[in-house]
């Protein structure tokens, strides 16, 4: 097959790349085209070459960092990988990756896409810097080809800010999940019972909340799991530190399992997946999840609230509590194994009609075939 052009995928960590948009690479590898993974080297960096068969470029980019002279680097770099790139199109993920790479496109005359997976820190604290990141966010967005959303209300704050000026926008769902890999399992009959909590290990994925929500029911419930799967050593100002973790662990709170390289089973050992979360753009672990046939109890919070269908497929609890949360636990346990079936299986069914990563995989081949998708101000190196 003759290489139709190279396309860039921009990312704060090859991690993201590869369990987030594993769907997407591999379409646009057996579509013809040179693909190129740029994002900082981390565990996940061969995997994007051996196991997928695209090219990797490391990236100097640090999340928590905001000190200028590394920030700089960060955007000179970019500005530099993709000179040499020349691509036929820019796909940025991540908050860092939508402003640097989208700053960098801009300069160089380069057709780019940014998504917006969820606000971040930038939009869940005030300040002066966060405000600056804010503005520059607007800048590289109102750029862009295209700002892909993953719920309406993200999309809704964006437009009141005025982060988007006359930019295309699309509300996709999440980044998609893979049904055949993520294939439906009944729930566990056996004791004990289990809960499971999938995600960085961040303050603002509500980890702290999760941990004393398993204090107050697992006292009341002592034979109940709580299983925390995720990173340590996250790229974020709020990333909680090991020894906190060890001591939840020495306390016999939680059952830290550390970064796994699938969750699947993980997600099959469980009844219900918890996720606390601050606010996201469409939370992958809950898709996950729900495709596997497991009900979720998510915070009421922005991406959180439409990956369920509160007392469908999963239920609600208020943000930054323990105290909700545990309650929702103790709702779960005091269900029959059907009532709890019957709420995997609505979970599995929405997530096949609504989620599928086909969707989003079509949403960029068809951003990539429209007619300003010929020829950039950097032109292919004969």
């Amino acid at each position: 097959m003759q290489q139709k052009g190279t396309v860039v995928l921009v990312s704060n960590s090859s991690w993201y790349l590869y369990n987030f948009r594993r769907g997407t690479l591999l379409h646009l590898r057996d579509a013809g085209y040179r693909v190129i993974g740029l994002a900082p080297f981390d565990d996940f960096s061969h995997r994007l070459t051996e196991e997928l068969g695209i090219v990797h470029w490391p990236l100097p980019m640090e999340g928590k960092n905001t000190r200028v002279l590394g920030e700089g680097r960060s955007l000179l770099a970019l500005f530099a990988a993709l000179r040499r790139a020349k691509p036929l199109f820019v796909f940025n993920f991540t908050v860092k990756a939508n402003i640097y790479s989208g700053l960098a496109c801009r300069l160089l005359g380069l057709p780019y896409a940014n998504n917006v997976s969820g606000l971040g820190t930038a939009f869940l604290h005030d300040g002066w810097l966060f405000r600056r990141v804010r503005w520059l966010y607007g800048v590289a967005n109102r750029g862009a080809r295209r700002v892909f959303f993953q719920n309406d209300e993200d999309h809704a704050l964006f437009m009141a800010h005025g982060l988007l000026g006359e930019t295309p926008t699309t509300v996709l769902p999440g980044s998609g999940v893979d049904c055949v890999r993520f294939a439906f399992s009944p729930l566990p009959s056996r004791s004990p019972f289990t809960f499971v909590m999938i995600a960085r290990l961040l303050g603002d994925k509500g980890v702290r909340e999760y941990v004393r929500a398993a204090e107050r029911v697992k006292a009341e419930h002592p034979g109940t799991r709580f299983l925390l799967v995720g990173p340590l050593g996250a790229s974020n100002k709020t990333a909680i530190d090991a020894c906190e973790v060890h001591a939840w662990e020495a306390a016999g709170v939680v059952e830290y399992l550390g970064e796994q390289p699938d969750v699947r089973p993980w997600l099959e050992q469980a009844q219900v997946l918890v996720l606390p979360s601050y606010r996201e753009g469409m939370p992958r672990t809950v898709l996950e999840a729900s495709a596997m046939g497991r009900p979720a109890i998510v915070s009421d919070v922005p991406g959180c609230r439409q990956a369920v269908v509160a007392g469908e497929t999963g239920w609600l609890c208020e943000v930054r509590s323990a105290d909700a949360l545990a309650l929702r636990m103790r709702e779960c346990l005091s269900m029959s194994v059907e009532q709890l079936q019957l709420a995997g299986n609505a979970a599995r069914r929405r997530v096949e009609q609504e989620f599928d990563e086909r969707l989003v995989v079509s949403a960029v081949q068809q951003l990539l075939n429209e007619p300003h998708a010929q020829g950039w101000m950097i032109r292919p190196a004969d």
